[in-house]
């Protein structure tokens, strides 16, 4: 059996530019098909816009507001939105309050399957 804290996890920046904790992926746990992620985005800083070949996401925002772009369509979100972002979609999230979302990647999340232009 596998738990995992999420106070014992060490913060990182991927290469997007928020600060995640890793909860469940490869590095910490026997995983194989996804990961999850707690995601930190400052107010008034976007991630930068990128997409994914291989990995499609979900965000579940759990406090702040923001606004997602996702193909070039723009959406306001808020707690309690949960957002699927395609593989291949162009994306980008902005922080109009501070936000801390859940992501979620399946196949997990990795540095070398995130584009940017």
């Amino acid at each position: 059996m596998t738990i995992n804290s999420l106070s014992d996890q060490v913060p990182f920046t991927t290469k997007d530019g928020s600060t995640i904790r890793s909860i469940l992926d490869r590095t910490n746990a026997p995983v194989q098909n996804q990961s999850l992620a707690e995601a930190m985005v400052p107010v008034g800083r976007p991630t930068e816009r990128h997409y994914h070949q291989l990995s499609e996401e979900f965000y579940f925002i759990l406090e702040g507001a923001g606004r997602m772009e996702i193909n070039g369509e723009e959406r306001e979100v808020k707690p309690g939105d949960a957002i699927l972002i395609p593989p291949g979609a162009w994306h980008q999230i902005t922080a109009t309050e501070t936000l801390r979302l859940l992501c979620c990647c399946a196949p997990p999340y990795a540095h070398e399957d995130t584009y940017f232009k």
